[in-house]
């Protein structure tokens, strides 16, 4: 059995309710933990299961605030507060990442350092690393800027859209995988409907749909994912920890 398990930190876009943070999971394996995906409000819950100087990794889809948002408080959190950080953390995201966070953070003459709180690396289609006791896969996807969806494997295999209109790369990505994490925006052709987040789970185990519209309710993207897709889905709840295999 694989102990690859799957925590729901938040799932709403654009913005978060008062019970729901935006995109934000925290993946773990054993001993390694890998905050995926870092939106709005998620550092409080992330929380709840690991210190920020506990984390092996961060892996950043995009650079839309509601789903990296966060490392903005959290470079504080681990260069200014009561941490102890032995070293950068490993941060896997989109190219220009580290400009981004530092053209918000820099106050001054000289430029924040970024690089002292997190070690960047910046992700490409196919880019490949091992975290820990994790296998993390890349692959560059269709959301009209630079993104990503990634597939994470320890035993079991879970694979995480990030925000992507369906694509070849992501039926490729998840095609075989143990969970399917997809998102079910549907708001326009640069995300997934809930029927098309079925489609694209037809090569996995099982589908959990995220990221849901505020069109629309959990139950009813369950409910349309399943008219395309004959596995099981679920709907990622906030707070929510899931077993992959």
């Amino acid at each position: 059995m694989s102990d690859l398990r799957l925590t729901v930190l938040g799932s709403a876009t654009p913005y978060p309710s008062a019970d729901n943070p935006c995109s934000g999971y925290l993946v773990t394996s054993g001993d390694t933990r890998i905050w995926m995906d870092a939106g709005t409000g998620t550092l409080g819950p992330l929380q709840r299961h690991t210190r920020l100087d506990e984390l092996d990794a961060i892996w950043i889809s995009h650079l839309h605030a509601d789903h990296s948002a966060d490392l903005l408080t959290a470079y504080y959190g681990l260069l200014y507060a009561d941490l102890t950080l032995r070293a950068p953390i490993p941060l896997y995201g989109p190219p220009g990442i580290a400009d981004r966070l530092a053209g918000f953070l820099t106050n001054g003459p000289t430029r924040s350092p970024i690089e002292s709180a997190f070690a960047v690396t910046e992700l490409s289609d196919g880019h490949s690393a091992a975290v820990g006791s994790v296998r993390l896969t890349s692959r560059a996807v269709e959301h009209g800027l630079p993104a990503f969806a990634v597939r994470m494997e320890s035993g079991g295999s879970l694979v995480y859209s990030g925000d992507t209109a369906p694509c070849a790369a992501l039926t490729e990505l998840a095609d075989g995988c143990d969970v399917l994490l997809c998102e079910a925006d549907g708001a326009d052709p640069a995300h997934h409907t809930p029927e098309q987040a079925g489609a694209s789970a037809a090569g996995a185990g099982r589908l959990i749909v995220t990221h849901v519209g505020p069109g629309i309710t959990p139950a009813e993207a369950v409910a349309r994912a399943g008219t395309r897709y004959e596995g099981p889905v679920e709907y990622a709840e906030p707070g929510a920890t899931y077993a992959i295999l």
